[in-house]
């Protein structure tokens, strides 16, 4: 709950209705989830690519699990205030599977997630060697799916990915066909991975009868970069941008861990210095100290906050 009796998947269902198209950045884990929250978005985005790189080591190509998966946005959803659209894969396995798949993220508390038709294992949705399943079986995982929100949780969001389109000698046509069936089925959202110029996107917007989504993988994948207000103008209503967080990690630690085998004082100090150049204030500030503070001040016994005093507590208590 984000506030009062409204859910996430309330809010999220609320922006959408807006006549403007809705951006979320990739997160892949708490850390840079409170980052985008601190900057301000009106949601995000809890990006698979990211989540297994980050947490298990391994590429998008089906070596994290649910549990994993569902782990890291819940801990994502618990420590930001916008709703959190979250991957979930294939559903991981059939429509029976789906149905337990959907219970756990409802039960994480997340506003939204999106379901794709490949085979498993999966793999990113830019890369090759993708297979989906057949049709009427990727139907009937959605359809399960849409069952559990209305049993569980009318306002979560299930948006039904295909990947259709980028299989081996898969047509725009059959992405869309599939697209709409997945919206006949109950999907809140349509999402058709990997259009390749600009006709294609222009087609989705005409031909999808539903809230569409693209995915704004950049230089890794096979969709363009187009301008946010082309987006809006042919009908797109959610735009993704899974792998910003990722990215940029890997590139600034990179370049700080290369100047820090060089000199470490030196790297150190530079670290600190753009550190400092952010509006987060301190490390301990920016992590939630100042809220640890004042719950040991509400619950604990005064002889416990006194062993605080002159320390880091105090220090913050202070300030």
């Amino acid at each position: 709950m984000s506030n009062g009796t409204q859910t996430y998947g309330g809010e999220l269902r609320e922006r959408l209705q807006q006549d403007e198209l809705l951006v979320c950045p990739g997160v892949h884990d708490p850390l840079t989830a409170a980052i985008a929250d601190h900057v301000g978005f009106d949601a995000m985005y809890m990006t698979g690519y990211g989540t297994s790189i980050s947490k298990v080591g391994y590429p998008d190509a089906g070596f994290i699990t649910m549990p994993e998966m569902i782990a890291n946005a819940e801990n994502i959803q618990e420590r930001v205030d916008v709703p959190l659209v979250a991957d979930a894969d294939n559903g991981y396995g059939n429509a029976t599977n789906v149905i337990r798949t959907v219970r756990e993220y409802v039960k994480a508390g997340v506003a939204a997630i999106h379901i794709e038709d490949q085979t498993f294992p999966k793999r990113c949705g830019h890369t090759k060697g993708r297979q989906v399943i057949l049709k009427d079986e990727a139907v009937g995982k959605i359809a399960a799916a849409a069952d559990v929100r209305d049993d569980r949780a009318e306002d979560f969001v299930i948006i039904a990915r295909t990947d259709a389109r980028g299989t081996g000698g898969g047509s725009l046509d059959e992405a869309i066909d599939r697209a709409n069936a997945f919206l006949d089925v109950g999907a809140d959202v349509a999402f058709v991975e990997g259009p390749t110029d600009t006709d294609e996107l222009q087609r989705i917007g005409r031909e999808v009868d539903g809230p569409i989504l693209y995915n704004f993988v950049g230089d890794i994948g096979t969709s363009p970069y187009v301008p946010l207000e082309s987006l809006d103008e042919w009908g797109f209503d959610l735009v993704l941008f899974p792998i910003v967080s990722t990215l940029s990690t890997i590139a600034n630690v990179h370049a700080d861990l290369a100047a820090f085998a060089e000199d470490p004082v030196d790297a150190m100090r530079s670290v600190d210095d753009d550190f400092a150049a952010e509006p987060v204030g301190s490390l301990h500030e920016f992590s939630g100290f100042p809220e640890i503070v004042e719950w040991e001040e509400a619950y604990l016994p005064e002889e416990e906050q006194d062993k605080y005093t002159g320390s880091l507590g105090d220090e913050l208590t202070d300030t």
